[in-house]
């Protein structure tokens, strides 16, 4: 008899976990039927996300087709509910029990079934969580995290990220649509799209508080208190993370949200969030899987930067993994990692390499004591490569407005090429701390004909020294007048941001001298008239 009661209780426990509604993915075979054409795309896609395509002659190929309506409809057999769904990898998220999913795994157009997830949740919201944070008063707290990258002189050009949009993948934004600092957003129509992946429930300005400090970062506006980097941008926003549970779920959110970021438009994806370890292990990733092509995140993230969109995401903070988290691993996106207020990487901040070998992060910027707003107006501080990573979107979201022919790579490539440890790159900061005025250098300067340049000439007070490729060691500079006396200057490091190198010739006399440049490989005299 003692046996029958514990088969029974056994019998009870998997009754109720094959009863139990779980989350999954559904695959698709094919998009067979479909009525949409890729030489439609007006029918599923924005005409900003057609015209940056078309800018970048990037393709609309089958990916980009939905997943085929008539697959939807057969899916929903009794005891299924349909989600959203993934044009890029063909699938549909439902919620089910494991004994339906069978006989939805079992239909002949279906390719394979994934849990994601247990247990139901896109029926509706949850309760609000806040952490805290120090509250700060003090004027001009923005004032370091922005002076780092330049971007206070970015903003003394007029460029704030006007005519740019960039998405904001979080864990939820309260407060965001109630308090001062953001209410210019609104007011300006600048808020294009908001969607709550995680429960599907209208609302994204509740949950966690992470995603407000973020945006906050670059988009809120305190006049001669807190400036965000790129407070002009338009702006979407989504919740992709559920910081109550860890499942694989939370990378097809990020997915989801991807595609929508993709067919409104957008030009940035801005994601501070990363994913490796789970609540159930069998669906943890491994070292070896840093290769920017396993995890779902990083694949995504891969097909973000396919169809020229710039991902920015946080390097991670060594919680338990020694490297940096998925989607930083994935090539060609911005991967950032944390310095303190002295340049100094931060303890926390994760490092690479990737499983092959790639350097990772890519850049770096200030992650403590970064400025933040919270939901409840209040100035404060918090910090992690979670900070970080919206600055160097702020700077990206700049670029894209102040040189709007730039390629994708090619704001890439400037902003690494010119940050602070662009010749000696490593994986504890990537490229560096990258800068503004730098980018602007490397710009302007990287594609002269000349190797060196000195102008302007002839010039009353201001002479400019200027490198096409940064020396390998220091230069030495001399000048001389006409009668041979010569005039000595400290030898400099160039980097790209004193690149052009100011020299100072306001008290030379009028008349004509020589300038000798002399590096490790280079030697070069200019002739140059003081007026």
């Amino acid at each position: 008899m003692a046996g029958y009661k514990w088969f029974f209780i056994l019998w009870m426990v998997s009754f109720s976990t094959w009863a139990q509604t779980n989350r999954y993915i559904v695959f698709f075979k094919d998009k067979n039927g479909t009525p949409f054409q890729v030489s439609q795309p007006e029918a599923f896609l924005s005409q900003r996300s057609i015209t940056r395509r078309t800018r970048l002659s990037i393709a609309v190929t089958s990916e980009d087709l939905p997943v085929t309506p008539a697959y939807i409809t057969l899916v929903k057999l009794p005891g299924v509910k349909t989600f959203f769904t993934s044009r890029w990898m063909n699938a549909v998220l439902v919620e089910a029990t494991a004994s339906v999913i069978l006989s939805v795994a079992a239909l002949p157009i279906v390719a394979k079934t994934e849990l994601v997830a247990p247990g139901n949740k896109l029926l509706g919201g949850r309760v609000n969580q806040q952490t805290i944070s120090s509250a700060i008063v003090s004027p001009e707290v923005t004032k370091t995290q922005l002076y780092m990258l330049g971007i206070d002189k970015m903003h003394a050009d007029g460029v704030y990220g006007e005519g740019v949009m960039v998405s904001i993948l979080d864990a939820g934004f309260p407060g965001v649509n109630s308090i001062s600092p953001f209410q210019q957003i609104f007011s300006e129509g600048r808020l294009k799209m908001s969607i709550d992946f995680v429960t599907n429930s209208g609302n994204v300005y509740q949950f966690h508080d992470h995603g407000t400090k973020v945006f906050s970062v670059i988009s809120a506006q305190v006049p001669g208190v807190f400036t965000g980097g790129a407070y002009k941008a338009n702006y979407l926003l989504f919740v992709t993370e559920d910081v109550s549970t860890e499942y694989r779920i939370e990378e097809y959110n990020w997915l989801f949200a991807a595609e929508k970021s993709d067919s409104a438009g957008s030009d940035v994806i801005q994601s501070s969030l990363g994913y490796n370890l789970f609540d159930d292990a069998a669906m943890d990733y491994k070292i070896s899987d840093l290769d920017g092509k396993t995890a779902v995140i990083s694949r995504a993230a891969g097909m973000a930067r396919d169809r020229g969109i710039i991902v920015v995401v946080s390097a991670g903070n060594q919680f338990g993994w020694p490297y940096i988290t998925p989607p930083a691993d994935v090539d060609g996106i911005f991967a950032v990692g944390s310095v303190n207020s002295l340049g100094i990487k931060s303890n926390f901040s994760s490092v690479g390499p990737t499983a092959d070998g790639r350097i990772k992060p890519d850049v770096a910027a200030l992650g403590q004591n970064v400025s933040v707003v919270l939901p409840s107006g209040i100035i404060g501080t918090d910090q992690g490569t979670s900070m970080a990573a919206p600055l160097v979107t702020s700077l990206v979201a700049g670029l894209l407005q102040a040189y709007p022919a730039l390629m994708p790579f090619e704001v890439i490539q400037a902003i690494k090429l010119s940050a602070s440890q662009s010749s000696h790159p490593d994986n504890q900061l990537g490229y560096g701390v990258p800068n503004y005025t730098a980018v602007k250098n490397y710009l302007e300067i990287s594609h002269s004909v000349n190797e060196v340049l000195l102008f302007p000439n002839p010039t009353t007070s201001a002479l400019k020294l200027a490198f096409r490729t940064l020396p390998s060691g220091p230069v030495s500079i001399s000048i001389y007048d006409l009668q041979g006396k010569q005039m000595i200057f400290p030898v400099i490091a160039f980097d790209w941001l004193n690149n052009p190198l100011d020299v100072p010739i306001s008290n030379l006399p009028v008349g004509t001298y020589l300038l000798k440049v002399e590096t490790s490989t280079t030697v070069k005299t200019f002739r140059f008239v003081k007026l």
